[in-house]
């Protein structure tokens, strides 16, 4: 498995991935080209602090991952801070397979396995990877599990697609010794 840095030449795969009923489900996210410019580019021209991926499985693109420290966005972290009592140096993750056909094998926990070892190695001081998963989507909490992950908490943090809750698991992976 190969996590190469986003480009922008990636913006019409990212759009038709997350136009995919399974990804927009948890992601509901706009895919216009200027809001993918507005979400991703940032990442590419370094005026964000997250690092996204496109996730390669035999050289094939399966997926999208992306890391950041969770204070780079205090405001918007503030309840998973608050439910995790995240450390400063602490990193969290995001995640989804895009293509349909690659769901159902593994995928999954492999990727978020592999990017954990990864996010460790990239960022020598971070102590822990804390991950918050709405809690109607089993698939994306099981596959932290089986990467190795903890479930460490459960709290209200505000969906990313209103028809859900809110409810989510908060899970977290420390670094190990």
């Amino acid at each position: 498995m190969e996590f190469r840095r986003t480009t922008r030449a990636d913006f019409p795969l990212l759009a038709r991935w997350l136009g995919s009923s399974h990804v927009a489900r948890f992601w509901n996210h706009e895919t216009t080209p200027e809001a993918i410019e507005r979400d991703f580019g940032g990442s590419i021209d370094g005026t964000e602090p997250s690092f996204d991926f496109i996730v390669e499985d035999a050289g094939v693109p399966v997926g999208f991952i992306q890391r950041s420290a969770i204070w780079d966005y205090a405001d918007e972290q503030r309840e998973l801070i608050e439910l995790a009592d995240a450390s400063r140096d602490a990193l969290t993750i995001d995640y989804f397979i895009g293509e349909v056909d690659a769901m159902g094998k593994g995928l999954g926990t492999r990727m978020i396995r592999e990017f954990t070892e990864l996010c460790f190695a990239d960022c020598p001081t971070a102590s822990a990877i804390i991950v918050p998963v709405i809690a109607g989507n089993p698939a994306s909490w099981r596959a932290l599990e089986a990467a190795g992950y903890e479930r460490i908490a459960e709290g209200h943090i505000p969906p990313d697609n209103p028809i859900d809750d809110g409810w989510h698991v908060i899970y977290r992976r420390d670094r190990s010794s």
